[in-house]
């Protein structure tokens, strides 16, 4: 399927709901939604043409786009009311002289189901396939004539088994005689020429045909099909803006004794010394009950079948209707008119003709064709369902095949068949026909995927806005699939979309973030087992723990979903440092808006917020602290090792009261252990991040503090302090240390030693001497 046809079907379905309580508009015959689909169709199968497309492509594209135009043919009627206009049997008590063609239209008007069947008969003709013309003649039966006339110069005149006369009925009525084989042959494709154009409903181009085959008589039979019409006699309304002449009124056309043309064509069809291409001719003529199996004859495709069908339908319908009248003059001359007109027929018979009607139409869902696409075919199906008015079974059979695998995506009718069913899910919503919920979901949800899989990523909200309550979810989970393929500029143009269709941005802003989460959590490592190691080399994040951060970006481009911002921030935050990842933690914060930390309902979660952002700035601090221990160079002159000093000295006093503050306050927890309460999923994550930073800052100061001890001596003593810190139980700082390697209190007891004998180096045996000292 062309992309460009995922866009131009978009844009007819967005300038319709645009109109949606214009009826009128979405209806219209040249603007309105049908038509713009079929159009877009035809278009589609031009380009296919040019391009030599496959022929199951373009075949696919036109039953789409003739559902199309059935759509547009049987649902206006559906959704307006017919006009009031008097009844055929009101016609003949005020006039018994009344055309049988305005009775037809009468009695047309006064039955929905016949008027219906009408417009499809007519919908069938416009989507009939062109007949083939045969070749141009000169002369009526000139090989024959020939023949017959070099034959009798010979004085054999019918030697050779031609006909002896040129009428006509002559090939029918000498038996073992017949045309020369160019005329036979020329015979045959005229009939199946002319029969094309019955099929098609093109009455005057037959006609027109038979004239230039110079058999004006076979003109006159097909024009004894037409309804006698006399305007002069008629009661239909006159336009008084008209330019119709005046004499026109008085000028008649059609058939007056259109009911023995009918009998006579029966005959034909029924007569077997015709050849079976004029019998179907007749048969199309005037189908009925009676000849319906010679019209069958020529059905090769379901469309045919759907065609006799509905003829049949059609015309017995009108024909029954006329003769149970009674009363008129064309159909039963005087005598009609004397007996005047009969009563009216009654609901029982008109529904049993209804259910007798149905009947035969659901007769073809199994009907066996030549050519084409079977009677089980999806469009086929749908047609045959959008005809008896059961949208809901259709769309309830549809979504059950999306369901059970009938319809796979492999299947190249896939797409093009979610993308029609999507749309006429939409086409009925816009003009107020209920449709299945759950069905329409499926479908919807169906074509969504389809779209996704075209790249089609800027139509999705759309489409998504039409499954009501589901639409925020679904539209949510197409931005979760995204993944990493999009920028974060693609992500806010996508969330900008869902505003533009009435979707609103926060609530899917707020479901993607969670839907996100979700997903990254089901696929990355759950936070247990040994602690980590910080001290090692931390690889880049891996494509699940870049979707777990850019998450966040979902809540961050609207001030209304800060507070789920923050909430979600730490989350992340806390699986980042439960894992040991602190640089990609530390990238959360460098993304996140200040305005987070404003935040201060509720208080639990604004506090956590806080007290990562104080690590953070610790964590910064010493690493500058490090870095600039890293910047002595020995030999340095005076006022150089001097600056370098007071910075030093500045940066481990800034760690120093830092790291102090965050160990003598509550940091993520106010107490590591508390036998009595059921520990949830956050407090544990909560002490396992204590666990790991809190060990680490203080061995870290204490180092901090210990090497700076040459530059700095008073440093020595505030490293040994840091121990009655770590050892008061107001804090409890112990029990953060665990039983694992490089988290050993016994660590720690092992470096405070060493600072003790460091206090020796100076000279001297007191080991407190340090620690005494002012």
């Amino acid at each position: 399927m062309s992309d460009a046809l995922y866009g131009s079907c978009a844009e007819v379905l967005s300038l319709c709901q645009s109109m949606k309580d214009d009826l009128a508009a979405i209806l219209d015959p040249e603007t309105g939604f049908a038509p713009r689909l079929r159009q877009l169709c035809r278009d589609q199968i031009t380009d296919l043409e040019d391009s030599r497309a496959s022929q199951s492509e373009i075949e696919l594209l036109r039953m789409e786009q003739n559902t199309w135009g059935l759509l547009q043919a049987v649902m206006p009627a559906r959704k307006t009311d017919p006009p009031s206009v008097p009844s055929a049997r009101d016609l003949l008590y005020e006039n018994p002289y009344t055309p049988t063609s305005t009775l037809a239209q009468a009695i047309m008007n006064s039955s929905p189901l016949l008027s219906e069947l009408i417009v499809i008969r007519e919908w069938l003709h416009e989507t009939a396939p062109a007949p083939m013309h045969p070749e141009a003649n000169t002369g009526y039966w000139k090989f024959t004539k020939h023949s017959v006339i070099q034959s009798i110069r010979m004085g054999n005149a019918h030697r050779d088994g031609l006909v002896k006369e040129m009428d006509p009925d002559a090939p029918n009525r000498e038996e073992g005689r017949s045309l020369a084989s160019d005329d036979a042959s020329y015979e045959r494709n005229l009939l199946q020429a002319l029969y094309g154009y019955i099929r098609g409903g093109r009455f005057d181009d037959a006609v027109e045909l038979c004239r230039k085959a110079h058999q004006p008589w076979r003109a006159a039979s097909i024009r004894g099909s037409f309804l006698f019409q006399w305007r002069a006699l008629s009661a239909e309304p006159r336009d008084e803006d008209s330019m119709e002449d005046e004499d026109d009124m008085d000028i008649w056309s059609g058939n007056q004794n259109r009911h023995l043309w009918k009998t006579a064509c029966t005959r034909a069809a029924l007569s077997p010394a015709l050849s079976d291409q004029e019998r179907i001719l007749y048969a199309a003529l005037a189908p009925s009950p009676q000849t319906s199996n010679v019209l069958k004859l020529a059905c090769r495709t379901w469309e045919d079948h759907l065609w006799a069908q509905v003829s049949i339908m059609c015309e017995e319908k009108e024909s029954q209707e006329l003769s149970r009248l009674g009363g008129s003059f064309w159909e039963g001359g005087v005598e009609a008119v004397d007996k005047g007109v009969n009563d009216e027929l009654d609901d029982a018979e008109e529904e049993e003709w209804k259910k007798e009607a149905i009947s035969s139409l659901d007769s073809l869902k199994s009907i066996a064709v030549l050519e084409g696409p079977p009677a089980d075919h999806a469009f086929h199906f749908s047609q045959l369902l959008i005809i008896l008015n059961r949208t809901n079974t259709l769309l309830d059979s549809f979504a059950v095949g999306l369901k059970d695998g009938s319809y796979t995506q492999s299947s190249f009718e896939y797409a093009s068949m979610c993308r029609f069913f999507a749309h006429f899910c939409l086409f009925l919503q816009m003009i107020d026909i209920p449709v299945p919920p759950l069905a329409t979901q499926v479908i919807l949800e169906s074509y969504l995927q389809v779209l996704e899989d075209a790249g089609q990523r800027d139509l999705i909200a759309m489409y998504a806005s039409a499954l009501g309550e589901n639409a925020i979810e679904r539209y949510a989970l197409f931005l979760v699939s995204l993944a990493l393929t999009a920028d974060i500029n693609e992500r806010r143009l996508a969330l900008t979309r869902a505003r533009d269709h009435g979707l609103d941005p926060a609530r899917v802003a707020v479901v993607t973030a969670e839907r996100t989460i979700e997903q990254a959590f089901d696929v990355l490592p759950v936070l247990e087992g040994p602690l980590p190691s910080i001290i090692a080399l931390q690889q880049p994040p891996t494509d699940a723990e870049l979707f777990l951060l850019r998450s966040i970006e979902w809540t961050i481009f609207q001030d209304t979903t800060y507070n789920t911002a923050l909430e979600q921030a730490n989350v992340i935050l806390r699986y980042f440092l439960g894992t040991g990842r602190v640089q990609a933690a530390q990238s959360l914060l460098d993304v996140l808006p200040p305005e987070l930390a404003g935040i201060s309902e509720p208080e639990e979660r604004a506090t956590e917020y806080l007290h990562y952002r104080q690590f953070f700035v610790i964590w910064e601090t010493v690493e500058r602290v490090v870095d600039c221990q890293s910047q002595h160079v020995p030999g340095m002159n005076k006022d150089a090792k001097a600056t370098w000093l007071d910075d030093y000295r500045s940066l481990i006093d800034q760690a120093h009261d830092q790291i102090t503050r965050l160990l003598t306050t509550e940091w993520l927890v106010s107490d590591v252990e508390n036998p009595g309460d059921e520990l949830d999923e956050r407090r544990k994550d909560l002490i396992r991040i204590r666990q790991i930073y809190i060990p680490e800052l203080i061995i870290r100061l204490h180092f901090l503090l210990f090497d700076s001890r040459h530059f700095i001596p008073e440093n020595l003593k505030r490293a040994l302090q840091l121990a009655n810190i770590v050892a008061d139980s107001r804090y409890q700082l112990y029990e953060d240390f665990v039983n694992e390697d490089g988290k050993r209190l016994g660590d720690y007891l092992g470096a405070v030693r060493e600072a003790i004998l460091g206090g020796l180096e100076g000279g001297g045996s007191d080991p407190f001497r340090v620690i005494a000292s002012a």
